[in-house]
């Protein structure tokens, strides 16, 4: 099935080379220029991703992300041409799953849209389902329940709406209980074949997952400084 993509930016000179490149590779396109037409169509259209920029007028790419977070788990590939890491850790804690900085290559994008695409395929196909558990699609540790099918976490019987990049980190740690995980070895389990991520991306994917968590009283992780990440201790 073609995959459809949302481009969201203000400049029509970075539309018309982003609906180009992304339809030559066999990307559906809809380009939209401003904040509120972005929210708006990723709530009425089945959009699998969205290329966002950061710096657009009245509505900015951060509020249309926290917009469509409300709602959904699509995908979010932040475009900036703010390249202070700060910026990019905001982007990445407020929902987003990547960040480019401008000036980029459309080749990068387009390699950065598919990784970021095949990442969410492996987390919600039947290769993603975790080793043994109660149930072929289900993953369970202390009062964590990971529904690979329905792509759906749960905490005590609560909800907690992670992104499909959070999710693939978290499943990475949970199924294998008790196992340290270094950065760059979790980079390989949670992303598989996307080299595109770095290892400052995983802290803050890690760090956002367990501010979710604290929210409903729980923190499935721990830290093990100076090595990496593992699934906290009962």
């Amino acid at each position: 099935m073609t995959k459809h993509i949302l481009v969201v930016d203000d400049e029509a000179r970075i539309r018309e080379v982003l609906e180009y490149a992304l339809a030559k590779e066999g990307f559906r396109v809809t380009c939209v220029e401003t904040g509120a037409a972005a929210i708006d169509a990723a709530a009425k259209a089945d959009v699998d991703l969205v290329v966002l920029d950061v710096m657009l007028p009245e509505i900015d790419g951060l509020e249309v992300c926290r917009k469509i977070r409300q709602t959904s788990r699509v995908p979010i590939l932040f475009l900036s041409a703010k390249s202070e890491e700060i910026d990019r850790i905001l982007g990445l804690e407020l929902g987003g799953d990547d960040y480019l900085t401008k000036p980029f290559s459309p080749r990068e994008l387009v390699a950065r849209v598919r990784a970021t695409l095949r990442r969410v395929e492996m987390d919600a196909g039947p290769a993603a389902a975790p080793a043994p558990a109660p149930k072929p699609n289900e993953l369970r540790y202390r009062d964590v329940c990971v529904d690979v099918e329905r792509h759906e976490v749960r905490c005590a019987g609560k909800l907690v709406a992670l992104t499909p990049t959070e999710f693939g980190v978290l499943g990475a740690l949970l199924e294998r209980p008790g196992v340290v995980l270094s950065r760059a070895q979790l980079m390989q389990r949670a992303y598989r074949y996307d080299n595109l991520i770095t290892e400052r991306t995983i802290d803050t994917h890690v760090r956002r997952i367990r501010a979710k968590f604290r929210e409903v009283g729980s923190d499935p992780i721990a830290t093990v400084h100076g090595i990496g990440y593992k699934a906290a201790e009962p």
